[in-house]
């Protein structure tokens, strides 16, 4: 674009950031508000299914491991693409790029809400995850060339409000669509909702978003983007459906080959960093950082601890304690607020700590699940959500001033010159984590609520007698249906599909309808066993087997305060305001 006699600067050439006299673009507000919806998006579409589980599990009755995949292949697809995503903007126009991956995540969540089934949901969530990829390193770059240096710090600040008020408002907005049922839809509202928000968003990028791509941007890592996913989809899928299918030979071979392939990226990156005409994912160079692989494995074991603990959480509140989606998401706001309040207060905090700040996050988040242990072994079967509100505040405080400035304080310690690649890596390390954390906690947490079932049904069996003993019952009579009850509890938690009706069960139910005894006694009994003794039995199993999980949770945090140490010591000035974690 030529310079006019107006004295107007020319606007900035594609890939740069507008001068401090060039000319600002009138629709900026607009193309941020654009690319912030997606973000929004991605966010709620991390945690807005967390709430939904229940729900989806009964209406499709999917097995255990069925409703991880749903959350787990989303982070791991969304994990796979970053980095190639980001390649991509930059090589063929990143509003290009990010409309594509818009117009696909808008597909996709369509077809989430039309699944028919587990297996076709599972599927759109991968193409989901792939599209948020795509869109997702756009954002960030998009900023950088439409904001002046003058204003970039007020869109990177709202940039972040979206990154966290997409991800902590998800189980509450779930919850709310879900209560809502609109048009009969259920859990299908939550991707449902993304339709509307999409095609908009879609229409104003076509018309206002303007191209732009990088000067001599750096080739695609087709084969290196292959080896690691591969690598990473070996080690996730058999966490996750292995012990549910029994460890079958092909998830042991899966396990034993995952770390082999990921060897192999690493050793492949290192020999295309050594080619001037060649551009690895990774750098080898970066490795040889200190702040950059401690960062790394500091991302992977943090972001492994927050989304696995929300999958049990709701799992235990809705399917354990009977509380409706709304209500579950609710007891969840005052860990969003404290998260927003912490990620608020970051900047002054790191400014006075430096490094420390994200050892003060860890140790808070630490100190929040110890609380959620002690609330449930105080509160046992009698536990109100509230009760672990104040908690789950100080975990969430915690996580706001880990979240907000770990990618700053990281990169801040990191000397090369390749910052953005390091940037991409610590993101896809985050959904790596989230990924890994889902299927280690639901593995945890499904093994325990068929081992703890037996201990958890003796606890409503003193009850039990009294009421059938009320109801007239001989102790022969009494033994008969409380061995009926324990046998029919062990095997519905055992069993792959909660919904689902063991034949246990259903021998009970017949035996009870032909039992010879009167119509308002069979009535007692199916009282006494369905309206107290099962949930009861419920309660103590879901409470109990959520209790142990948690130490998974507090396991990350605590190894995370310890690795946080290892990091470089940096000035607080060094600081960047990078937005933080995804």
């Amino acid at each position: 674009m030529e310079s006019i006699d107006t004295g107007v600067k020319a606007a900035a050439p594609p890939g740069t950031s507008p001068g401090p006299g060039a000319l600002a673009n009138p629709a900026r507000w607009v193309i941020l508000a654009v690319t912030l919806s997606a973000i929004f998006m991605q966010m709620l579409d991390t945690t807005i299914t967390m709430v939904a589980l229940p729900s989806l599990q009964s209406d499709l009755g999917s097995t255990f491991a069925e409703i991880q995949l749903v959350v787990a292949v989303y982070s791991l697809a969304f994990a796979c693409v970053l980095v190639t995503g980001g390649r991509l903007g930059d090589i063929y126009g990143r509003r290009k790029v990010f409309l594509i991956g818009m117009l696909g995540f808008t597909l996709a969540s369509a077809l989430c809400g039309a699944a028919p089934s587990s297996t076709f949901l599972i599927a759109s969530r991968v193409l989901q995850g792939m599209c948020s990829g795509l869109m997702f390193p756009q954002v960030l770059s998009i900023i950088q060339v439409t904001f002046s240096a003058k204003e970039r710090p007020k869109a990177l600040a709202m940039y972040g409000a979206s990154v966290g008020l997409g991800t902590v408002l998800g189980p509450v907005l779930g919850g709310w669509l879900i209560q809502l049922n609109i048009l009969d839809t259920d859990w299908r509202a939550i991707f449902y909702v993304n339709l509307p928000v999409g095609l908009i968003a879609l229409l104003l990028g076509l018309a206002k978003i303007p191209e732009s791509s990088a000067d001599g941007a750096r080739r695609l890592d087709v084969t290196g983007a292959v080896i690691l996913s591969a690598g990473l989809f070996s080690l996730i899928l058999p966490l996750v459906i292995g012990r549910e299918h029994d460890w079958p030979g092909w998830s042991l071979v899966l396990l034993v080959l995952s770390p082999l392939v990921l060897a192999e990226f690493f050793v492949y990156e290192n020999k295309l960093s050594k080619l001037a005409d060649k551009s690895p994912l990774v750098p080898s160079g970066l490795f040889k950082e200190r702040s950059f692989t401690v960062g790394l494995v500091i991302s992977v074991v943090f972001f492994a601890g927050i989304p696995s603990f929300f999958m049990v959480f709701f799992m235990s509140l809705q399917i354990g304690f009977g509380y409706t989606p709304i209500s579950a998401g609710l007891v969840s706001l005052g860990f969003a607020l404290l998260i927003a309040v912490g990620s608020a207060r970051s900047a002054a905090v790191v400014k006075r700590l430096g490094t420390k700040t994200l050892a003060l996050g860890t140790g808070l988040a630490l100190v929040g699940m110890s609380g959620v242990i002690g609330t449930l072994q105080w509160a046992g079967s009698d536990l109100h959500g509230y009760q672990l509100i104040p908690s789950l505040m100080v975990a969430g405080l915690g996580g706001g001033f880990f979240l907000a400035p770990c990618t700053g304080i990281i990169l801040a310690g990191i000397r090369s010159r390749e910052a953005g690649s390091a940037s991409g890596m610590l993101a896809t390390a985050q959904q790596v984590g989230i990924a890994i954390g889902i299927a280690v906690a639901g593995i945890l947490f499904y093994g325990l609520l068929g081992s703890n079932a037996d201990g958890a049904s003796v606890t409503a069996l003193p009850q039990l007698r009294g009421d059938l003993a009320a109801a007239g019952l001989s102790e022969a009579q009494q033994t008969q249906v409380t061995t009926g009850f324990q046998t029919c509890f062990h095997d519905k938690m055992n069993q792959k599909d909660l919904t689902a009706t063991p034949a246990s069960c259903a021998r009970i139910e017949k035996e009870m309808a032909s039992a010879p005894v009167p119509a308002e006694t069979k009535a007692q009994v199916q009282a006494a066993v369905l309206g107290k003794a099962v949930p009861e039995a419920r309660k103590a199993n879901f409470g109990d087997s959520f209790e142990q999980v948690v130490y998974w949770q507090i396991g990350c945090f605590g190894l995370s305060c310890l690795l946080v140490l290892a990091l470089p010591k940096i000035r607080p000035e060094d600081v960047q305001d990078v937005p933080g974690g995804a």
